[in-house]
């Protein structure tokens, strides 16, 4: 199916939200202000039927574009970034933020951990199943700003589902064997590495599995901070095996994180 380049603001944010089985909502705001990556979880939950926002997708199944004016050369300038799980949409991305055949850079600052995405594949398997769905979605207040200028707002009402081809088949989920470990922080300091320190020895010496630490610094990703409801740090949350547990506070006693980790359903 062709798909027409949009008619977009000069300058714009573009972020796009895919899921494991190749969905994708999207939205483009020309006031390169909100982070929409929550109110993208949010409205993903309401068109899926999801039993809750998936916010665990982020960052991993996400992409930006940006375009802004360069204030020293007064040229314009377009950025595109994505994780590696969704690289492989560049084609899509390019028709739904009209940059012709823009090559998007890969982004890996943070590593995304199939093993930790895997977990939620019982709980939304929805978001494993390929819909065909391409959704733009615009909050109220985005569309008032592009209303009142004279630039034509893209082609796609807000929740439209628009049918376009997708590059590749969804991948199924990895299998998880081991334990999936996500530990919050705040900011890089003698304390955490103190932290850091003492969980690892006590991981090597005690597990008799596999596992993956993610260390999550909540300076530097507060939406997913607050999507696994972060209220101190530091904070070790067990993912997988299930049930999903945490501890908060400081990590130096074994006993706690020996019942963390024993009670699982492996």
């Amino acid at each position: 199916m062709k798909v027409d380049r949009p008619i977009l603001p000069e300058f714009f944010k573009g972020i796009a939200l895919f899921t494991p089985g190749g969905d994708l909502i999207y939205c483009i705001d020309p006031r390169k202000q909100t982070q929409w990556h929550l109110q993208l979880c949010v409205a993903l939950q309401e068109i899926l039927g999801l039993s809750e926002p998936p916010h665990f997708l982020i960052p991993c199944y996400t992409a930006t574009v940006d375009c802004w004016l360069d204030p020293g050369d007064r040229q314009v300038r377009l950025a595109a970034e994505a994780y590696p799980p969704v690289l492989r949409h560049q084609t899509l991305l390019n028709a739904i933020f009209g940059t012709g055949d823009l090559v998007w850079h890969p982004r890996s600052e943070e590593m995304c951990e199939p093993m930790a995405i895997a977990t939620y594949h019982e709980q939304f398997p929805e978001l494993w199943q390929n819909h065909d769905l391409v959704v733009q979605y615009a909050s109220p207040e985005a569309r008032s700003d592009w209303s009142s200028s004279t630039v034509t707002p893209l082609g796609f009402p807000q929740s439209q589902q628009t049918r376009l081809p997708k590059p590749t088949a969804p991948t199924p989920p990895p299998q998880t064997q081991g334990y999936v470990l996500r530990l919050f922080v705040s900011g890089s300091n003698p304390s955490t590495e103190r932290t850091l320190e003492t969980l690892h020895q006590f991981l090597e010496k005690c597990l008799d599995r596999p596992y993956t630490l993610k260390v999550i610094d909540v300076l530097k990703h507060p939406d997913q901070a607050e999507a696994d409801q972060i209220s101190a740090t530091p904070t070790l949350i067990k993912i997988w095996p299930k049930p999903v547990r945490r501890i908060v506070g400081e990590l130096n006693d074994d006993e706690k994180i020996v019942r963390l980790l024993s009670y699982s359903e492996f």
